[in-house]
């Protein structure tokens, strides 16, 4: 009995389906065929695994990543505008600017655009569009500032360039209408830039939120007396042409 136990025998192992019976072996042909229809599909979903994971090529997680990016935008804007108005107080007006460009370079693309094209940019704009109500305003309050101090920064300059000063001032009129200081150093560019009725427009301005601010009645006063001197100029022009 033990001799005929310990004796080993071939044994033929057959697997068994639970549903169908014994499966017959495969030929080479219809294993590669197996294999190549499963490389067809493991690559489709493991690639819809990873993406889930990794958001390469989710929407939500994109856009969830776009705006994060907002926010440190928004929070790098406000450091660099604060790091501006320390040099600005320090009288490194140069400094200042660069400061002041650099927050404004961060919330470069807030704006929403209509109509735009390209994933990324679509991204940018939809995060910008779901800003807060208080993410908004931080967002104009701190380009306000920055414009309005870059135009403080550059009338310091031993050669102002009157050109960027109007630049400026007009992008903040553009947010607040009533900006006192961006009407009134709007009035000077002009002047400067020879744009004397221009000048005067912003002035009278200004003098309607401030009547009795010295500087602008100053300015108006020279505008004013340009004004009258080219009238008178162009007068005489016009009687030596006729005579």
């Amino acid at each position: 009995m033990h001799s005929t136990l310990l004796q080993s025998s071939p044994t033929k192992h057959t697997f068994v389906s639970e549903h169908h019976g014994p499966l017959q072996p495969l030929s080479l042909r219809d294993m590669e065929a197996k294999q190549l229809k499963s490389l067809k599909s493991y690559p489709e979903t493991v690639g819809r695994s990873l993406t889930t994971a990794t958001g390469t090529d989710s929407s939500g997680y994109r856009a969830g990543s776009a705006e994060m990016e907002m926010e440190a935008k928004i929070q790098k804007a406000i450091d660099f505008k604060a790091e501006g108005h320390r040099c600005y107080k320090e009288k490194k007006f140069r400094e200042a600017i660069g400061k002041y460009h650099r927050a404004l370079l961060q919330l470069k693309g807030m704006q929403v655009v209509d109509g735009t094209t390209g994933s990324e940019v679509n991204l940018l704009n939809q995060a910008a569009s779901k800003l807060t109500e208080e993410q908004r305003r931080a967002v104009e309050s701190t380009e306000i500032e920055c414009y309005d101090s870059l135009t403080a920064c550059l009338l310091q300059s031993e050669l102002v360039n009157y050109e960027r000063v109007k630049e400026y001032c007009l992008k903040v009129l553009s947010h607040q209408r009533d900006h006192f200081k961006a009407m009134y150093r709007a009035g000077i560019a002009f002047y400067h830039l020879g744009d004397y009725e221009c000048a005067l427009r912003y002035l009278r301005d200004a003098k309607n939120r401030e009547p009795t601010d010295t500087n602008v009645l100053r300015y108006i006063q020279l505008t004013e007396m340009k004004m009258s001197k080219s009238s008178q100029r162009e007068r005489e022009s016009g009687k030596e042409t006729q005579g």
